[in-house]
Order: structure tokens, then sequence, then C-alpha cells
């Protein structure tokens, strides 16, 4: 029960800021939200989306998904999930941005990279999930065939950022959205090792630093 009661001791935290030291948000919050950016981002623990980005409560849409994954359109889906979700947000909530944010150590890169999605010997359903990915391992293994695996799974988590961006295009109403200017789409990527923020250029194929440690650090210093 210890953690059970560190989560309630932080609701309590939450409540005492956001409903009594600043009232208003919520007052406001309350006739509905308009937050401007959907994040697709991975369950995992390390990289919660509002916590990485100090984002408050309604500045932004977020959905999770194992690998932060984005399946391509299909109109006749007979269960949506994330389709359903994506088109909340783009459709009813008009966001501006949609960031597909990934990080290192990713647990269902991994297990696509170890077969899961392409044999599902293992897990019942995160095989099926993430075989959405499975070009992108496949790119990963035809062109970088003689790294080390942990080489390869971090390019397949960089590679599958790029391969679900693709997908978003795959869908009729962003891809007008985007060509309009109305919606911009990004590729982030949380280097838990290095603690830094990279973002992908469809130009030139990579992920760069968009906050780096360093960056950070060397501004700390003057």
């Amino acid at each position: 029960m210890a953690d059970i009661q560190t989560f309630i001791e932080g609701f309590e935290r939450f409540h005492t800021k956001y409903f009594g030291e600043d009232g208003d948000l919520f007052a406001r919050l309350r006739q509905g939200q308009s937050p401007n950016t959907l994040v697709i981002s991975c369950c995992d623990s390390r990289a919660d989306p509002g916590m990485l980005l100090g984002a408050g409560p309604g500045d932004i849409f977020v959905v999770r998904n194992v690998a932060n994954l984005v399946p391509p359109y299909r109109s006749d889906a007979e269960m949506p999930g994330i389709r359903a979700d994506i088109e909340f947000a783009v459709k009813g909530l008009n966001v501006s941005h949609i960031v597909i944010l990934g990080h290192s150590g990713c647990g269902g890169i991994r297990a696509l990279m170890d077969g899961e999605g392409v044999t599902s010997h293992q897990f019942e359903f995160i095989g099926s999930w993430v075989s959405i990915a499975r070009k992108a391992r496949e790119r990963v293994m035809r062109e970088q065939v003689d790294q080390p695996p942990a080489v390869q799974i971090r390019a397949c988590e960089h590679a599958a950022i790029a391969l679900s961006l693709g997908n978003l295009m795959s869908f009729p109403w962003i891809r007008e959205r985007v060509q309009s200017g109305k919606l911009t789409l990004h590729g982030w990527y949380f280097d838990i090792d290095a603690g830094e923020l990279l973002a992908y250029s469809p130009e030139t194929n990579t992920f760069m630093p968009l906050v780096s440690r360093h960056a950070r650090t060397g501004a700390s210093d003057r």
C-alpha cells in the first residue's frame, strides 16, 4: 500500500494547487478542453509525456500505446482503437500539432526486434500490435545487419517513429490539413541515457538534438 498512499498524497498536492491556489484553471477546463497538440507516446513508465514536456492540465491530448505506434488508415477497421483517438483530436479538437514521442530502451521495439510480431512466440497480444512496425524492423535488419543488437534496436526505435509519421499521412483528413498548413507533424525521441530530446528530420532521415544535455548544462553554467 506504500505506493498507493504516495499516489493519494500526490492527488492531495494536485488538489491544493489546482483547486485551491489556482482554482481558475479548472473553472475554465470544466467548460471543455482545447489542447493545441496531440502527443502519441509509449506506455513506458519512464516516458510520461506530461512530465517530460512540462505540460499542465488541458495542455496536451495524449494517446499512449506500446511503442508509440500509429497504424495506417483503414476506414473499415472493426476495432478503431487509436484511429478513433486520432480522429477526435484532429476533427473534434482541431489540434495544430501531432507529436510522436518515442524513447530509448523501448520494450515494445525490443520485442519486435527479438521476433514478436514476426513469430508471435511469447506474448498473446503484443506481437500482433508491434507488427505495425515490421517494415521498420526489416529495414534495420537489411541496412544494419552487421551492427550489435543495441545499435539495431535504437535504429528501429527511430525507424518506427518515421514509419508512424508516414502512416499518419495515410489518413486523408490529416494529409489535407498538413498540405494546407493547418497541421504539423513531429517525430521526437527521448534518449533516456543521454537526457536529450531528438527531433526527426524527414529531409535527411536522421534524428538531431532538439534539446541536448550539454546545451542545458552550458546554459545553467552561464
